[in-house]
């Protein structure tokens, strides 16, 4: 078995649930008292927000530089980003760290065009839905129509995860409004819908919906399994 490495606290909910699956998902597939080999470096998600919100993403990108060399100092043998948000510096931590980035885009690329799915929604923050770090990577490289929410729904998407969610908090009437802004993207002919964030999974789940989700979160942490145990 390979050392996962996860660069987390984006927030520390989500990186949680990543150390969780992981291990959850060894233990099915190895059995036994099996667990995962991880090395966890979790950076502070206020220095990091607050590099996103007043536009310096080149600070955002050294320090997760910083924290991924440690986590291949640590003796990881793979990167994985605890976050969608941050693969917005994806390709300057790749260059800054000599062991391969298992990139949340492509593990839910790959997932959606083995079921088939042609047209999907993105839900996620505004740095996911506007910017085309994440939407082009699906559409080019996995021949995926994207769709995103108008720029109302971008912004309550963004309030909800950043003043709710990432803060630990699922309320039932935000629900509402995420099930709202999905129906519309569901209208204008979305098949399926890529929880682009990964904190919504503690607010949007299969009961809530008949539209078929996908969770970044689980598929990226399968993914990570799925390289550290392949021969």
């Amino acid at each position: 078995m390979k050392t996962i490495g996860l660069l987390g606290g984006m927030s520390w909910e989500s990186t949680a649930l990543y150390y969780s699956i992981i291990n959850e998902t060894v233990k099915q597939r190895l059995g036994g008292l099996h667990s995962a080999k991880l090395c966890l470096v979790s950076v502070d998600f206020a220095e990091i927000e607050s590099f996103q919100h007043r536009d310096r993403w080149d600070e955002a990108a050294a320090a997760l530089v910083a924290a991924a060399q440690s986590v291949e100092r640590g003796g990881a043998d793979c990167l994985v980003i605890c976050t969608n948000t941050m693969h917005k510096v994806a390709e300057a931590v790749e260059a800054g760290i000599g062991i391969p980035l298992l990139h949340i885009a492509d593990a839910t690329g790959w997932r959606l065009q083995n079921d088939g799915v042609g047209s999907v929604a993105l839900l996620g923050t505004r740095f996911t839905t506007e910017e085309p770090f994440y939407r082009d990577r699906l559409a080019d490289g996995f021949g995926l129509e994207v769709l995103t929410p108008d720029r109302g729904g971008r912004e309550a998407m963004h309030r909800v995860i950043y003043e709710e969610l990432c803060l630990g908090v699922a309320d039932p009437s935000s629900r509402d409004t995420v099930l709202g802004i999905i129906d519309e993207l569901r209208a204008a002919g979305a098949e399926a819908v890529i929880l682009g964030c990964t904190e919504i999974t503690m607010l949007i789940k299969p009961e809530h919906t008949a539209m078929p989700l996908y969770d970044t979160t689980r598929i990226h942490a399968e993914a990570a399994v799925d390289w550290a145990l392949a021969a």
